[in-house]
């Protein structure tokens, strides 16, 4: 009688730990999850990997519902939102990781396209010099030279944006700089074959 009155009060004991864990807010996963975030927002994953974040936070929105849902419960259980709050966790490091990838691709993007471009403006300025002259020619090329000052200008400003860590606008800048050096490139090499051929057809 006294061990089975012994089994008894053991077993009470051990159910009483496993719904007293069971039942406690899971507030360290809480912690831990929102942590995750805020480092993964920090790294700038609102702007490179927005769909990314905007995925974590509807998780992290679930959980808290879930975690809601189980302090509503006559029998409080919350085993289920400190699964889904782990998870979430591991989620923040995934899009951190995401972030820190898309930021290095950008920045490689933005260094080769820098390269492209200084590498146009000086065979455009090439050009320029071996374009015709003439009335017409003379305020075009003018023009032309204008068109790439912006071009080299604009190509400082990139260089403002990468040192800010402005990566995303740093990029649009770049390729907008590129496709106008590709333009005057193509125009002024047009310009100069009609002008030979005509010449060699004199």
């Amino acid at each position: 009688m006294k061990k089975s009155k012994q089994v008894i009060l053991i077993t009470g004991i051990t159910m009483s730990m496993f719904f007293a864990g069971c039942s406690s807010v899971p507030q360290e996963e809480i912690d831990e999850a929102n942590a995750a975030i805020e480092f993964a927002k920090t790294a700038g994953a609102v702007i490179y990997s927005p769909d990314s974040f905007s995925a974590l936070q509807d998780s992290m929105m679930v959980a808290m519902e879930m975690v809601e849902a189980g302090k509503s419960k006559i029998i409080k259980n919350f085993n289920e939102s400190r699964e889904m709050l782990e998870k979430v966790t591991i989620m923040a490091g995934e899009v951190k990781t995401e972030t820190d990838n898309r930021i290095e691709e950008l920045k490689k993007q933005v260094q080769a396209t820098v390269e492209e471009v200084n590498i146009l403006v000086k065979e455009n300025n090439q050009l320029v010099s071996e374009a015709p002259r003439g009335k017409e020619g003379t305020s075009a090329l003018t023009a032309i030279r204008n068109e790439i000052a912006m071009i080299e200008s604009s190509i400082t400003e990139v260089g403002v944006m990468y040192e800010n860590g402005n990566y995303l606008g740093a990029n649009d800048r770049a390729i907008a700089a590129k496709e106008k050096a590709v333009s005057i490139n193509s125009e002024l090499k047009e310009v100069i074959a009609k002008y030979k051929k005509a010449a060699g057809s004199r």
